[in-house]
């Protein structure tokens, strides 16, 4: 029963996340991601540009600048500048992050990672398994 309650939960984050994403001014894709811990949600992003920059995310040919930031790395820095911290939290993103977000989750110290759509490559989610996070796939 337990199981089936948590599921719910990380249903309705992903959800939520899901919503969060369309915040993004990325034309391309959006993405959105939040952090819970102890059944609250401490810090939340999606993919954009850094603050006071205009939020245009491609380039004339459709490509993303470089500088864009991604849903997880904006979450996880807004918990820098906060009172919070990400021990032990959950990070749901509405898609799987890649390695340079690994990275910034393992170093967070996040120990369980819900995604809803698989990307192409899958070094971050690799890293993060290999990292001992716990890892689900809610796909549709």
């Amino acid at each position: 029963m337990k199981k089936e309650k948590q599921l719910q939960f990380d249903q309705r984050y992903l959800d939520m996340a899901r919503i969060w994403a369309q915040n993004s001014y990325c034309q391309r894709r959006q993405v959105g991601a939040l952090v819970v811990k102890d059944g609250m949600i401490i810090s939340d992003g999606y993919n954009g540009t850094p603050s006071g920059f205009e939020n245009v995310c491609e380039d004339d040919n459709n490509v993303t600048k470089p500088y864009v930031l991604h849903a997880e790395a904006n979450a996880i820095t807004k918990l820098a500048r906060s009172n919070n911290n990400s021990d032990g939290a959950t990070i749901y993103i509405t898609a799987s992050p890649c390695i340079e977000c690994a990275k910034l989750i393992i170093q967070s110290g996040i120990k369980r990672v819900v995604y809803g759509e698989k990307y192409r490559l899958t070094d971050g989610v690799d890293l993060l398994e290999r990292a001992g996070i716990e890892v689900v796939y809610l796909g549709e």
